[in-house]
């Protein structure tokens, strides 16, 4: 199979993301990871590569939240 056909399983994905496999699975459970490309084979889903190209994990923007009570935590002099 070519590189590009590739199909990446927990492993694979759990080491793009820089986490474990147990929280990717976890992740896929609750679904916040995308559909899998193949679920032919129950329980084990797999990824095409270009799947997380542009996918970005829910919880990595900015917390304009934490800014502003940062804000309103300092000392003023």
């Amino acid at each position: 199979m070519a590189d590009d056909q590739q199909l990446w399983g927990y492993t694979e994905v759990a080491a793009h993301l820089g986490i474990s496999v147990g929280a990717t699975r976890s992740r896929k459970s609750r679904g916040t990871l995308p559909v899998p490309d193949d679920e032919s084979v129950p329980d084990r889903p797999r990824w095409k590569p270009s799947t997380f190209t542009s996918w970005k994990p829910r919880g990595q923007g900015y917390r304009s939240d934490l800014a502003t009570q940062a804000a309103n935590e300092q000392p003023t002099t």
